[in-house]
Parts: structure tokens; sequence; C-alpha cells
């Protein structure tokens, strides 16, 4: 396990680092620069000498690939630059921002696995029921509907019938108020976990379909096993395999920022930051940013493929 380990991460390296060069070059092909961005147009009154004494302040000067190797040799020391319209470095601004993406995401798969899996077991075990019928009708809806509509909706009806206001701009870290903080992500995790929710059921029931009309199945039904223990601890193991990459793409999306339920729910997270970096031209910061989820999506594709061996004992990386 610990040589498989070893190997997968050396396999990452050139995907971060194509990343970093798709990231570097694509910031760069968008009109204007770094001082446009930040002077606006006050950047037209620049004189000659003012622009060149800025563009050797920012590295503008110098030839693309040694400002790449620069900016790249810099991020492996963990300096992914600084922002100048937050007055912060973008290593810290990303590390106050990225717990509350974090535990939005364990919300929202929490919500979406104590509903989705339930419900798809019931499906396949039920198969042709109405509780089949009732499921894919709640996954049909789940993904036919929206995370931002469903996440407007709830806002409607919470501030119009019940009075309440969910989070509005004054987020509280759950260190300070855990009983708060909860009820302040509580239902953006929810808009965000339906609709994952429908596809977990999806995928789960037929996933269930599939293992249960398999030999080793009946077996166990012939060996006279409880339908209980045929189920869980014989069908749903194998069947959880889909289901656990599904899993695993979904936190790594989630983790890279659920900029829409973010910005409609007023949540300082990742991709509320990414999202006003890009509309703002913040060069170092939707650098910085880009190449921590990408980061973030190489973690969970390891942690997803460790995962296998422990739910799946005929997968070994032994070899």
């Amino acid at each position: 396990m610990g040589r498989y380990f070893v190997q997968r991460v050396i396999a990452f390296l050139p995907t971060l680092l194509g990343v970093s060069i798709l990231v570097f070059l694509a910031i760069r092909l968008v009109p204007g620069d770094q001082i446009t961005a930040q002077l606006g147009t006050e950047a037209g009154m620049l004189t000659a000498n003012q622009r060149a004494a800025l563009e050797e302040y920012y590295g503008l000067d110098k030839p693309l690939l040694e400002q790449y190797f620069s900016w790249l040799g810099n991020a492996v020391q963990g300096n992914l630059g600084f922002s100048i319209r937050h007055g912060q470095p973008v290593t810290q601004l990303i590390l106050d921002r990225f717990p509350v993406t974090v535990e939005l995401a364990i919300l929202s798969v929490f919500i979406a696995l104590m509903i989705g899996l339930p419900i798809g077991i019931m499906s396949a075990i039920r198969h042709n029921t109405f509780i089949d019928l009732f499921g894919r009708i709640f996954s049909m809806l789940g993904l036919a509907v929206p995370n931002f509509l469903l996440g407007t909706l709830i806002i409607y009806v919470l501030s119009v019938y019940f009075g309440i206001l969910p989070n509005s701009g004054n987020y509280t870290a759950f260190t300070q108020d855990p009983l708060l903080n909860l009820q302040q992500l509580i239902f953006p995790a929810s808009a965000m976990g339906f609709s994952f929710a429908s596809s977990v059921m999806r995928m789960t029931r037929s996933s269930m379909l599939e293992v249960l009309g398999e030999d080793y199945v009946r077996t166990a039904r012939a060996k006279g096993l409880r339908e209980r223990a045929v189920v869980l601890r014989h069908a749903l193991r194998n069947a959880l395999i889909p289901v656990v990459t599904l899993i695993g793409v979904e936190i790594g999306g989630l983790l890279g920022g659920a900029f829409i339920t973010e910005s409609i729910f007023s949540l300082p997270g990742i991709g509320r930051l990414a999202v006003n970096a890009i509309s703002q031209r913040e060069y170092a910061l939707v650098q910085g940013v880009t190449l921590f989820i990408a980061l973030n999506f190489v973690i969970i594709n390891l942690a997803v493929d460790l995962i296998y061996a422990a739910i799946d004992p005929r997968i070994s990386y032994d070899r």
C-alpha cells in the first residue's frame, strides 16, 4: 500500500504541473494586464517611465517563461503571491476561506448520503414497486431542480412564511459558536445535498440491481442467510464501488467551491473568493485558488483509490 501511495503521488505531479501551466497561460490571454486591472482607467494616465517601473515591480518586464518559473518556484514553497485588493497573501486568504467550504461540503455529502443511500437500496430491493417509483421520481426532481433555484426558494420560504432570515453576510465560524454556525450552513448544505442525493440514489439503485443478480448473492440466500445480511454484507459492500467514485468526484467539486450557493447565502468560501478574484482580475489570487482546487482533486482521487481496497477485499495494491 505504501509503495502504491508513493507511485500515485509521483504520477500526480505532472497533472499539477500541467494545471499550473494552463492557469498561468489562460490568465495572461485575457486582454489587459495586472496594472490595468489594479488601476482601472487611471492606468491610461501613467507615463512610460511609471508603467515601466510598475512592470518591473510586478515582474511583467521579464519573459513569459521566466515569469512562470518564478511563480512556480514560489508556489512550491507555499508562496502563491499577494492580493492587492485584499491586502493579504494569497495563501492566507485561501486558508481562511477553506474551512467554510470544507464544512459546507461535509454537510452536503452527509445529507446526500443519509437520503440517497437508503432510497437507492430500497428502490433496488423493491424493484418495480411503489417505493421504486417514488425513488425514481425523487431522483428526477433532484436532477431537474438546479441548486441556485432551490437555494433561492429556501430563502424565500423561510423569510416570507416563517420570518427566518438565513445567513446574510454575518457568517459565524464553528469555533466561535457551533450551534449558530450549523444553523447558517444547514440550508445551503440542504440545497446542495438534495441534488447530490438524487445522483447517489440513481447510482446506488443501478449498482445494487446489478449486484443482486450475481451468483454469490444467490448462493448467500441459498445458504439460509437473512435478507438483511445478504443485502448489507454481500450486496451493498460490492455495490458501493461506483458510489464511492461518485462521492469522490462530488467532494472534489465541492471543495473547489460551490460559488453559486456560497454567493446566494453570502458564505465566505473558496468558490465565492474565486469568482470575485476573476471579476476583479486578481491574477495571483486566480492562479493560487485554481492550483489549490486542482490539488484538492488530486488528494481526493488518491483517497478514493485507497478506499476501494478497504471496501472490496478483491482489490489489492500490493503488487
